[in-house]
Parts: C-alpha cells; sequence; structure tokens
C-alpha cells in the first residue's frame, strides 16, 4: 500500500476494530474493544489515527488531559509503516492537540528496551522524570517515566512550527504527498 496521502483523524466507532487489530499487531492488545469504545465516550481522551484513503489505520495514539497534563497512553505505527516518520507525525499531532487543549505538560511511560520509541520521545524534548518498577505485565520490565513541560509557553509553539516543517518535508521526500486535516499553526 502507498502512502501517497494520509488523513489524520479522531478515531470513531467505525474504526474500532481496526483499532483494536492494530493494537493488538503493535501492542500485544493493550486495549479491549470496550476499552476503546470507553475512550472514545469519555471527553477526556483524545484519540488520533492515521489513515491512507482506503480507511485502513497505519497510526494510532491517545492521550488523556488530566488537569493540565496530557498523559499520552499509546503511540502505535502499524510495523510495515515504520521508520517513515509516522511516528514522529502522531507525536507531533498530539502534542498540537495538547496545545489546543490548553494543557500544560505531557507524560508517558516506555519500556527502557524501546530504544526506537525513546529516541522519538527525546526529539520531542522528553525527558526521564522516573521509574515504576515491573510495571509492565507478564515481565520484570520496568517503566521509564517521561515528562514534557512548557507546553503552554510561546517557545513549545515554536518548537511545534519547527518540527512541522521538519516532519511534513521528510514525508514528501518518502512519498506522502498530501495530509489532510492537519493544523496548521
Amino acid at each position: 500500500m502507498t502512502l501517497s496521502t494520509l488523513r489524520i483523524l479522531p478515531l470513531t466507532r467505525e474504526g474500532l476494530e481496526a483499532a483494536v487489530e492494530l493494537d493488538r499487531l503493535c501492542l500485544g492488545g493493550m486495549w479491549s474493544l470496550s476499552g476503546y469504545q470507553r475512550e472514545l465516550d469519555s471527553p477526556n481522551s483524545e484519540i488520533l489515527v492515521l489513515s491512507p484513503p482506503d480507511n485502513a489505520i497505519v497510526g494510532l495514539g491517545c492521550f488523556w488531559a488530566i488537569l493540565e497534563e496530557a498523559h499520552i497512553t499509546l503511540l502505535a505505527i502499524h510495523p510495515d509503516y515504520q521508520g517513515r516518520g509516522l511516528g514522529q507525525l502522531l507525536l507531533y499531532s498530539l502534542l498540537d492537540k495538547a496545545v489546543s487543549r490548553q494543557l500544560e505538560r505531557a507524560t508517558l511511560e516506555v519500556r527502557p528496551s524501546n530504544t526506537i520509541a525513546l529516541s522519538l520521545y527525546q526529539k520531542f524534548g522528553f525527558k526521564e522524570a522516573g521509574r515504576r518498577k515491573k510495571y509492565y505485565p507478564g515481565t520484570d520490565e520496568d517503566a521509564l517515566i517521561l515528562w514534557r513541560g512548557d507546553l503552554h509557553w510561546p517557545e513549545f509553539t515554536e518548537q511545534l512550527k519547527t518540527w512541522h516543517e521538519r516532519i511534513f518535508s521528510r514525508l514528501a521526500k518518502d512519498g506522502v504527498w498530501q495530509v489532510e486535516n492537519e493544523r496548521l499553526i
């Protein structure tokens, strides 16, 4: 499948089964169909998908708006599309949504062994803030708690503009000619 056009959209009920399937493929089944349904019904949850014209879902991201914080609960890109900048696009889109909700900081948990995700988060200014011991079920692996502040500062808005230019330039080089529903700052 080519990705000449990508859409950044909120998850809808029609996309629930595809979201669960992508979750199963990328995250081992972190959330069930009813879990995604709860997220859709919650005004505090923001779920975005990356979708080519055939309405498949190649990327999925979510955060919970808790007080002034965007707690990023998941970020997944279909394995066939990893390494193309789509993770950056999705993380950028989540942070942009957090800014539009007037949130001040973002947090997330990540496996220390997930070096690709750690690299992505570090590119976006996330720093290690702590560790949750034996966080992941079925393993003894800890979770790193990453934190990014200052989302409400003008400097962060400028940084979003810079990321926007870099991400969309890379996508164009990789054959994604158009991204619909992007929010231009």
